[in-house]
């Protein structure tokens, strides 16, 4: 017979996740020491909202009351083809459709047979849009270990995938914690991060991160110190992923919805200059790109443009407007 633990991976699985793992809900003891220090250290920028219910972050119990269980999904979202390396480049996790509007529903079907199966269970899904600890409790449940560029890593499949949890009543065995760190002494994410944002014992300054300056920042300029520091990244910043050696057992993924937008992998610079408001609105309306807006995009463009490019003497010194 069939046990609820295994029921409940074989579920994850059937409605469109890879990965499936359990922890037991409880406190966070560690992980909260870690994140005062890196708030109280200003490294969340101007992503206030990271400050928020920091109680709920560290505890589950606090989010979803009687929560036993801590139950993690993965949803790789590794790309079969991708962009000319002279292009803006997009992170690939935005290429196709906006994530969280593909993991919710079927969060919530995978929430709708468990309670088929084990009756009136309580319990809500995540998706990266609330006070969740993805990344430990990914660890906690043994999919993966954090590595040095602070993503979630795999042994199987490397690190470009989502996560997501649901957090539940239902009490469930927990599988084994992911105690081995397989980074070893490599470095290269360290080595090649342009802005120099990852720094030694697993933390990432996520006010110097080309992600944050792309698509968190709402600001119209770019401080003159990030100059010829974003390589040819326009939305994202995949470089610490890319250059991760556990990233060659990386396999594209199977989501009809991440299929990249049709001709998006071959814009060019001048193109995203030229598209105008309503196009972006149009185009990317269920993109994860309207997260940086069409202002943003624009500024980003123009940054991209103005980059130092090997040989031509070319460089940046202003404020980007």
């Amino acid at each position: 017979m069939i046990s609820n633990e295994d029921f409940v991976k074989q579920t994850a699985r059937a409605v469109g996740f890879e990965h499936c793992g359990i922890a037991t809900a409880c406190e966070l003891t560690d992980d909260a020491k870690r994140l005062e220090a890196w708030l109280n250290k200003g490294m969340h920028g101007s992503m206030h909202y990271m400050a928020n219910y920091f109680d709920l972050r560290i505890d589950p119990r606090k989010l979803i009351s009687g929560a036993k269980s801590v139950i993690t999904v993965l949803k790789n979202y590794f790309p079969s083809h991708q962009q000319s390396s002279n292009l803006p480049q997009i992170s690939k996790y935005a290429y196709g459709q906006d994530y969280h509007d593909v993991i919710r529903p079927q969060l919530n079907e995978m929430f709708r047979r468990l309670r088929e199966k084990f009756g009136d269970i309580q319990g809500r899904g995540f998706v990266d849009s609330a006070p969740v600890l993805e990344r430990s409790w990914a660890q906690q449940s043994g999919l993966g270990w954090v590595g040095k560029n602070g993503n979630l890593i795999t042994r199987g499949g490397g690190s470009f995938f989502f996560i997501a949890t649901l957090i539940t009543d239902l009490a469930l065995a927990p599988d084994a914690p992911m105690a081995a760190d397989f980074c070893g002494t490599c470095t290269r994410c360290l080595d090649a991060c342009p802005t120099g944002a990852i720094l030694p014992d697993k933390v990432v300054d996520g006010s110097r991160c080309i992600s944050y300056y792309t698509i968190e920042l709402k600001e119209a300029l770019i401080p003159a110190d990030m100059q010829g520091k974003f390589d040819n990244w326009m939305f994202g910043c995949d470089t610490c992923q890319d250059v991760c050696p556990w990233n060659r057992f990386a396999r594209p993924h199977h989501e009809a919805a991440f299929t990249p937008l049709p001709g998006l992998l071959q814009l060019s610079g001048d193109d995203w200059e030229a598209m105008t408001e309503e196009q972006f609105k149009q185009v990317f309306r269920q993109s994860p790109l309207k997260r940086a807006r069409y202002a943003g995009i624009r500024r980003n463009v123009r940054f991209w443009q103005q980059r130092p490019v090997a040989g031509s003497g070319n460089t940046h010194s202003d404020l980007v407007n």
